[in-house]
C-alpha cells in the first residue's frame, strides 16, 4: 500500500462535463477519493468509485457540471460551511451533522463494523478491547462513537486522516483493530493482498444517537436550489434504472438500501 503526499494540505479541482447540450452552472463537490470503492483516484489520477460515477449520472440528468473539490474528510463539512464547495459527497446523516448542515435524500446505507486479523479474537465491546489500539477515520461517525464509548473504557483510540492511513498501520501491526465502514471494508480492503489475513469481528455496531440510517449529500442549511436539484437527479438515475446498474456494478446483489427512511 503506498503512502500519500501532500493531500493533506492540496486541494485538487477536477471537472466532469455532461454530455448534455445547455449546461448550467456547475457544483463544486467536496470529495477525499481516499475510501475506495466509494471514492479514489483510478489509475489515471482521475476521481472514480461508485460515489463518483452515482454523482456524474446525477449531474448528467439535471444537466450540470460536476467540479470535484479534493481535500480531507474531516475539512469537508467546514469547507461546505466556507463556501468552498457547495455538496459533500454521501456521508452519514447524524444529528450532530443535521444541526450544521443539510441533507439530500438518502442515496445508501453503510453498516459500521469492527475489523482485525483473522487469528486475533476480539469483539466490538469494552471489555474485548481494553488496552487495545483501534484505529478510526477523523471526523467520522466511528470516531464519535468510540470517543463515547470505548475510549473512557481504556480502548486506545487511534485517529486518521483517512481509511487508506488506517489500513496501513493495520496491515503494519501498529493496531489491533478498526472501525470503519464495512461495505468499503468489504469491497476494498480485504480483496487486497494486504487485507487477506483479516476479517469482520462481531455484529454491526449501531447507536441511534450517533449513527445514520443512511448516507446523503451533504448541503448548506437553506440551499434549497442545490438540494432540489439533487434531489430530482437522484429521482431521475433512480427511475431509469442507472443507480441499479452502478450498484450492482460495484456491490453485486448486496442491499445497500435505507430501511425505513
Amino acid at each position: 500500500m503506498h503512502k500519500k503526499t501532500g493531500l493533506l494540505t492540496a486541494i485538487i479541482i477536477f471537472v466532469s462535463f455532461p454530455a448534455a447540450s445547455a449546461v448550467r452552472d456547475a457544483l463544486r463537490i467536496g470529495a477525499d477519493l481516499t475510501n475506495p470503492p466509494f471514492q479514489y483516484r483510478d489509475k489515471n489520477g482521475e476521481p472514480g468509485g461508485v460515489e463518483i460515477d452515482v454523482t456524474k449520472a446525477v449531474c448528467k440528468s439535471v444537466n450540470v457540471r460536476c467540479i470535484y473539490v479534493v481535500n480531507t474528510f474531516d475539512a469537508q463539512i467546514p469547507a461546505l460551511l466556507a463556501r468552498k464547495v457547495d455538496v459533500i459527497l454521501p456521508l452519514g446523516v447524524t444529528r450532530k451533522r443535521q444541526d450544521a448542515i443539510d441533507f439530500s435524500r438518502y442515496v445508501f446505507h453503510l453498516p459500521t463494523r469492527l475489523v482485525a486479523r483473522k487469528e486475533i479474537h476480539l469483539l466490538p465491546e469494552t471489555q474485548s478491547l481494553r488496552g487495545k489500539n483501534i484505529a478510526v477515520q477523523q471526523g467520522s461517525i466511528q470516531e464519535a462513537y468510540a470517543d463515547k464509548y470505548w475510549r473512557p473504557a481504556g480502548v486506545f483510540v487511534k485517529n486518521y486522516p483517512d481509511l487508506e492511513a488506517i489500513y496501513e498501520d493495520l496491515y503494519a501491526g501498529r493496531v489491533e483493530g478498526a472501525l470503519v465502514p464495512s461495505v468499503a471494508l468489504t469491497y476494498g480492503f480485504l480483496r487486497t493482498p494486504q487485507g487477506i489475513d483479516f476479517e469482520l469481528k462481531g455484529p454491526e455496531v449501531t447507536d441511534a444517537d450517533l449513527f445514520s440510517r443512511g448516507s446523503a449529500y451533504g448541503i448548506r442549511q437553506g440551499d434549497s436550489s442545490t438540494k432540489r436539484l439533487l434531489n430530482k437527479g437522484l429521482e431521475n438515475i433512480i427511475r431509469n434504472g442507472t443507480y441499479s446498474v452502478l450498484q450492482k456494478r460495484y456491490f453485486d446483489n448486496q442491499d445497500l438500501s435505507v430501511k425505513n427512511p
